[in-house]
Order: C-alpha cells, then structure tokens, then sequence
C-alpha cells in the first residue's frame, strides 16, 4: 500500500506528491477528473508570487515555468486585438524587468528596486500549463496518479486510513492528505471544522463570443463591479458585490453571462456563445486544524477566499512543501509523529493572514464613492515606499516569519540570498547543514543525522554575519550562528530531524 494517499491533483496535490518523493515515501494521487475536464475549466490567469518561485527554484522549474509563460504572452498578442494585445505586452515588459509584484484590490504592486533583468521573481500561467509541469515533474520522481478516482468518504483507523471511492474500491494508507478544493470531501468526512464568513460577491468567468466585443471595455472598478476581457483571448469576467451564487452548481448560461455583463457595464451586450463558464465568489473560511490524527488538509480544503489578488494557489504551493518534507520524515520513521503538528502550528497563522487581507481587498473593489476615496488614499499610501514594502512583501509571502521570537532573526525566515554555495543544494528535497567558517564542532554534531542532513562548506558571504545555518528542505531555516558557535544545533537537529543515529535503537536502525 501506499505510504500517502493524496487525493486531488491540483497544483497543491501534485507538489505534495513530488515533495513525498523527494523525502523517500510513496505517494498515491486519487483524482476525480480527468485532463480534459481540468483543462475547461482553466480559466483565467494565476500569479506565482515571489516566495513561491523562489521555493520552485529550489526544485529546478522555475526555467520551464518562464518558458511557458514566454510562449503564452507571445501566443496571446498574437491573438488580441491591437488595444488589447498592449495591454499583454505591458505585463510580459513589467514582467522581463521583475518589476511586477501582483496587485492589492486592483492596485498595482511593482517594485522600485528589482532584481537584475532576468532574473524570475514573478510568474503568470494558465493552471492547466502549471499542473502539467508540475504532473510531469512528479511523475518523473515516481509519483503515481489515478484519474477518474472519486472519493466518497475517509475512515481513520487505528494505524491507517482508509479512502472510499464511488465504484466502491478502498485504498489504504498511513496517512491521507485532502487537497480536494474547497467543497473538500476529505475535510468534510474527516470531520475538521470549517468556521468563516458568507460570500458577499458573485464572480463568473467564462470562454464566450460577444455580438459586439468592442463595446465592452475592462474596468477594475467599474460602475456594477468589475469586467475584464483584455489578458486572456476568448475570456471574459464579471464580479458583482450583490451577495453570493444563488446556485454555485447549475452550469453558467450564455443568458446568465449576458445579464451579468449588462449589469457591471451599463452596455447591452449580448453574448452569442458560450462555450464554458464557472462561478466563484468571496466565501472566506479556514480549517479549524490542518491535521486531524492520520488526515491531513491542504491547499483550498485547508482555507478558501476571494481570488481577488491571486493568493490562494501560493498559499496552497506553501501548505504543500512545508508538509512534504515532514510527513515523509514521518511515515519513513525518522521523526515522530509530533513532528506534524507544526504544520497547523506554521501555517495556519499564514493562511489567517491571507483571509485577512483577501477581506480587504474585497471591500476596497466594491462601488461607491465612498470606497472609491478609501481607494485613492490606499493609492496615496502605496506612493510610500516603505508603505509599498509592506504590501508587496504581504502579497508575495515574503514576510513569512515562522520563528518570530527565535534568538538569531534568521530562524524562522526563508534562506538569505548568498548563503548557499550551490543554487541546486535543495533540489533533491535534503536539508543542508551550511558550515561558512569550516568548524569541525558542526560536524561532530550533525554526524548522527547525516542520513537526512547534508553539511557542507561555504565561504563567507560578505553581505551576513552568518557563520552556519541549518536550512530545511523547503527552503527555511531552522537553526542560525553568527558568533562561531553551536549552541543549540544537537536540539534543532533533533527537533526538525528526528534522533541522532547514534541514539536510535538497534530496531530502527
């Protein structure tokens, strides 16, 4: 049996697997649909902020991640009109000069002070190009996915857990992890609580044909609410703060698409076809828990939100390499189930976050002249730089801070530039033990964890008084000296690592 079920294969899913491979377990992937029906219903553009590229450039596919964002701009202002194929031509300059940071409530969020031109820091795609890349990197570990797998309920056992699918089959496994969205049934049948509030706003989305497209223009903060048709060729969006989808499960209609469009445009547009639509909306909640015993939540079944500001597929990418590396620690028997518990404990605080903020930009896109002046202040405040620092870096995740009371400021932070000497270190998912003065004390003490940590030197970066760090395989770091020392090493090693070797029972090796 397998060490992991994971059931969905969505981007969270399909990194979780490949981060399990990389510690040494043995994932299954159950996934309800098939290719054809994920890839309908890829609508829109997602943002990969900059903490999560730098965590997929640990892994190496950050170079074809931007290839096929490359070759989705240029397809696109190929495809667009002449207006709006600028519109695509301005992202992919923002973009090739990493100056674009995503945006808060519509308001752009670029970075005065970049990173050297080309250098990645920022991505755009379709979810059906990241989940290929992703589908094909984990299967190259040897991830294994079944498609066409529905399941129907989870029975926690004693040593196992149990996945029901809809034909009847069961699979076992240690331990399942429910990265099923945000009407999760692994969430649902497991029992964790799932407390928020309401959707407030109807989105819809949809590939549809307009009599007259050049009547209908985007606007971010139009009379009715929000339209926009200019990034992505054949695609139209509308967002109405009028409360939540009456019926979030009839298909969307050519007619519904069409009243939508008249309401936030004040045109009469009429929509001659349609060939696929969804519906989204506001409706903000997180997990009481991300792990319940054997049963595991991540990505949307963990916390849903508004999609305004694009934050959810990061904040479900991060769930899944913070978990991977410890539960496969876990069921390979190298570190105590404990060990899981930081999971909830790390990042659930992250996820409050981003509700926190997804609630505010949805009140600051609603109609009105009185949110119209909150938005032009926001915008005279986002003119600070310091004021910008603080949003760009609460939209990018990079102020994640895990350890914010931890004696060094390193720990708990995401591994400075220029520390480790090779950028392929952390590509096989081992943590890395950095040794920047050449101690043999280091050594001594990692000795016994050697099969999970790897040590190795480095010279001193002129930018850090470091002189080691411990650096976990997603990129954080769990222990940091500036002064020579090793003071508290053997119990970071332990805690993130399990027991030394050398204290281990003859029985575990």
């Amino acid at each position: 049996m397998p060490d992991v079920i994971v059931v969905g294969g969505g981007p969270a899913g399909l990194l979780l697997a490949g981060e399990l491979r990389l510690a040494g377990a043995d994932p299954l992937i159950l996934e309800a649909n098939d290719e054809v029906t994920r890839r309908q219903r890829s609508l829109g553009l997602r943002g990969i902020n900059t903490r999560t590229v730098q965590t997929l450039r640990l892994r190496g596919l950050v170079d074809e991640l931007a290839h096929a964002q490359w070759a989705m701009l240029e397809r696109f202002a190929a495809e667009h009109a002449p207006a709006a194929a600028d519109r695509s031509a301005g992202l992919a300059r923002v973009l090739a000069e990493n100056r674009a940071r995503g945006h808060f409530s519509g308001l752009t969020l670029t970075d005065d002070d970049p990173a050297p031109r080309g250098t990645v820091t920022n991505l755009v795609l379709k979810q059906h190009e990241l989940e290929r890349i992703l589908a094909d990197w984990a299967v190259g570990l040897g991830v294994r996915i079944r498609t066409g797998c529905e399941v129907v309920d989870v029975v926690a056992e004693e040593e196992a857990v149990r996945a029901v699918l809809a034909d009847g089959e069961q699979v076992r496994a240690a331990y399942l992890v429910g990265c099923d969205g945000g009407r999760s049934t692994v969430r649902k049948r497991a029992g964790f609580r799932f407390p928020g509030t309401d959707a407030t706003m109807t989105g819809r989305s949809a590939v549809a044909e307009l009599a007259d497209p050049d009547a209908v223009a985007s606007a971010m903060h139009g009379r009715g609410g929000l339209l926009d048709r200019a990034l992505v060729p054949g695609e139209i969006s509308t967002v109405e703060f009028d409360g939540g989808p009456a019926d979030r499960d009839a298909p969307v209609t050519a007619a519904e698409m069409q009243a939508s469009i008249r309401r936030v445009s004040g045109v009469a547009a009429t929509v001659t076809k349609l060939d696929v639509g969804i519906r989204f909306s506001d409706n903000t909640r997180q997990a009481d828990t991300y792990r319940r015993g054997r049963v595991l939540v991540a990505g949307d079944a963990a916390h849903v939100h508004s999609p305004i500001g694009g934050q959810g597929l990061n904040l479900g990418l991060q769930d899944a390499t913070n978990l991977g590396w410890k539960l496969g620690l876990v069921v390979r028997g190298l570190a105590p189930d404990s060990l899981l518990d930081s999971y909830t404990a790390e990042r659930h605080p992250v996820g409050a976050r981003v509700l926190r903020n997804t609630r505010a930009q949805v009140a600051l896109m609603r109609p009105g002249p009185q949110v119209a002046a909150l938005r032009e202040v926001m915008a005279e405040t986002l003119a600070i730089p310091a004021a910008k620092r603080h949003f760009i870096d609460l939209a990018n995740g990079t102020d994640i801070d895990y350890a914010p009371a931890a004696a060094h400021p390193a720990i708990g932070r995401f591994v400075p530039p220029l520390t480790l000497p090779d950028n392929e270190l952390l590509r096989d998912g081992t943590a890395v033990l950095v040794d920047l003065v050449g101690s043999s004390r280091i050594r001594a003490i990692a000795n016994g964890h050697t099969d999970r940590v790897r040590v190795v030197r480095a010279q001193h970066s002129s930018r850090s008084d470091l002189t080691a760090l411990l650096v976990r395989p997603d990129g954080y770091v769990a222990w940091a000296a500036s002064d020579n020392g090793t003071a508290g090493l053997p119990e970071a090693l332990t805690d993130w690592f399990g027991r030394s070797t050398s204290l281990r029972s003859p029985s575990r090796g």
